[in-house]
């Protein structure tokens, strides 16, 4: 689906994604541990920056390179969330983050070629809700936690806050996320 030839990641810049991707999943994990009110959680607002670090990676390096990232953040994330949350939270939060960003880097691939916000918002609009909805399925269904109202509440401000991201995701683009061609142009 790409019309440009993605240039590999280098070593560096794969090891600063996946630590990036690392740090936004274990800290809404961490985050998701404390509501805000009855329908909404701290990690709701720091989670779809993960749609946003997948995307830029997919806009410049591909689908593959941002699935890979998105697979070692994955494990890194799971590991170090059995540390700093619970063993449900962080099974939850891996098991919907590698479906929900999988779906996302798939969107963001078939619509990479329309208008330059159309990937990240529709990819991260269909990661977001998978996400949420296994996340809270898996992580509260049977714990007397009200966890459909959290769902509710924290997809909505999830969906907000991935519009929100479209004005980064349209800036940083142009410098981190604009792919490069192998071609080497002709000096004039």
């Amino acid at each position: 689906m790409n019309s440009k030839i993605n240039v590999p990641m280098s070593a560096l810049q794969t090891g600063i994604a996946v630590i990036a991707m690392a740090i936004v999943v274990v800290g809404s994990n961490i985050l998701v541990q404390y509501p805000i009110n009855q329908w909404l959680t701290w990690g709701a607002i720091s989670y779809p920056v993960a749609f946003l670090v997948a995307d830029l990676i997919n806009r410049r390096f591909g689908p593959s390179a941002a699935r890979r990232v998105a697979a070692v953040g994955f494990i890194i994330a799971v590991i170090f969330s059995f540390w700093v949350a619970t063993p449900r939270i962080a099974m939850a939060s891996g098991l919907a983050f590698l479906f929900a960003q999988f779906l996302d880097i798939h969107v963001f691939d078939r619509l990479r070629n329309q208008a330059w916000w159309r990937a990240p918002f529709i990819g991260g609009v269909a990661g977001a809700t998978l996400d949420t909805v296994l996340f809270f399925s898996l992580a509260f269904a049977g714990t007397g936690i009200d966890w459909t109202s959290l769902l509710v509440g924290d997809l909505a401000v999830k969906l907000a806050v991935n519009l929100a991201l479209l004005a980064p995701f349209r800036a940083l683009m142009w410098n981190l996320g604009r792919p490069e061609s192998r071609s080497v142009s002709a000096s004039v």
